[in-house]
């Protein structure tokens, strides 16, 4: 049997057979390691929107070798080009503040010396209560008032830093 035949290679996705599609994944699971190996170890984190972003892009993609819809190599080394593209998107954020801004977005202190800033939370569509979950889920401190410093960060969470005991 070719190579052609054993991964179904130019046939219909509905015709594939139960052994194609198993061949088919084995071999995009296995290049998906070596694709992901190839990016920035931050992107399996999803550290930002932009890492994420690229996780959803590619799982979508790569499907679509395993089922046959997109064609087989091609959509593999589409796969390839998106992460080297993160990649070297993540470098020139890096260097580039201004860059790391636009692809990243910022971050937001929400609580300085134990006082909210009520515009950056409305801006950001955080509530009291989302806010006091997260000081108590990342600051272990119930109050607003015995928070230092809160950070709204780029990846969506709330950094806590507790007000020390006097």
């Amino acid at each position: 049997m070719d190579f052609n035949a054993l991964l179904g290679l130019g046939q219909q996705p509905a015709t594939l057979t139960f052994l194609q599609i198993s061949l088919r994944g084995v071999i995009v699971f296995a290049a998906t390691v070596v694709i992901v190996r190839c990016g920035d170890r931050r992107f399996l984190s999803q550290k930002t929107a932009f890492d994420a972003v690229l996780g959803f892009i590619l799982a979508s993609m790569l499907a679509r070798a395993v089922n046959g819809t997109s064609a087989f190599f091609p959509t593999l080394g589409g796969g390839f080009v998106l992460v080297m593209l993160h990649r070297v998107l993540a470098y020139w954020s890096r260097r580039s503040h201004g860059f790391g801004y636009l692809i990243k977005g910022q971050s937001d202190i929400l609580i300085r010396d134990g006082r909210l800033n009520e515009a950056l939370a409305i801006r950001d569509r955080l509530s009291e209560h989302d806010i006091l979950e997260d000081l108590r889920l990342h600051g272990n401190v119930r109050e607003i008032a015995d928070v230092e410093l809160a950070v709204f960060e780029r990846n969506g969470q709330i950094s806590v830093v507790p007000k020390r005991a006097h």
